[in-house]
């Protein structure tokens, strides 16, 4: 082993890691050292040898649990932004070659004892144990009424600027709730300048010629 190093990194937590690969891909020698036999300090993930080890001293893990390399248990479970600051580092150092991403499937809350999905479509509602009946009647109203709005890009391109007057795109990535109050107060700035509006006419209907073509409103 070579004596001189430009770096010596104790430690191979998520930052030591990260801190050790900008080094070594910006030229320096690195000497990365761990106390632990394993990788990834207090985040690190277990295999079930392992994880014995550490919570139950000498004592085997029992037979039938199986292969211990069948075993990768997260001491702090690692969630990042797909387009965050941490991917982008990764990804330079060449890291994202070793690790593997999977995508959320769902979130969960622990609800006296039991791990509960938390309901996501109107159709998870009714099955949740985490709500009473009529709580999942108003739950699922919720949920269909957000849902059932796919817009395609051009409309969502016509709403965001034509009706809540976005300058720009950056709408697309922030709270949808400014702009419906954008386009809340386009209606209002309508009837302000002369715009007339009928409510509750559900009877209304668009009225065509014989050649397809609208030729007015009843």
């Amino acid at each position: 082993m070579d004596e001189e190093y430009d770096v010596i990194v104790l430690g191979t937590g998520l930052k030591e890691c990260i801190l050790s690969g900008l080094l070594s891909v910006d030229g320096l020698k690195v000497l990365h050292m761990d106390w632990n036999d394993y990788y990834g300090g207090g985040s690190t993930s277990l295999n079930l040898n392992q994880l014995w080890k550490r919570f139950r001293g000498n004592e085997p893990p029992p037979a039938h649990l199986g292969s211990s390399r069948d075993y990768n248990v997260d001491m702090i479970p690692k969630f990042m932004m797909a387009n965050g600051t941490l991917v982008r580092v990764l990804i330079y150092t060449d890291v994202s070659k070793y690790l593997y991403f999977k995508a959320v499937d769902g979130s969960y809350v622990y609800n006296k004892g039991k791990v509960h999905k938390v309901p996501a479509t109107d159709m998870e509602v009714p099955k949740s144990p985490l709500m009473g009946v009529f709580e999942k009647r108003r739950a699922r109203k919720v949920t269909f009424w957000t849902n059932k709005y796919s817009l395609d890009d051009n409309t969502i391109d016509f709403i965001g600027h034509a009706v809540a007057l976005h300058r720009g795109d950056r709408y697309l990535h922030e709270s949808a709730l400014d702009t419906v109050k954008w386009m809340k107060a386009f209606a209002r700035l309508s009837a302000v300048y002369g715009g007339t509006y009928m409510l509750n006419k559900p009877e209304c209907k668009v009225e065509f010629d014989d050649e397809g073509k609208v030729v007015g409103v009843t």
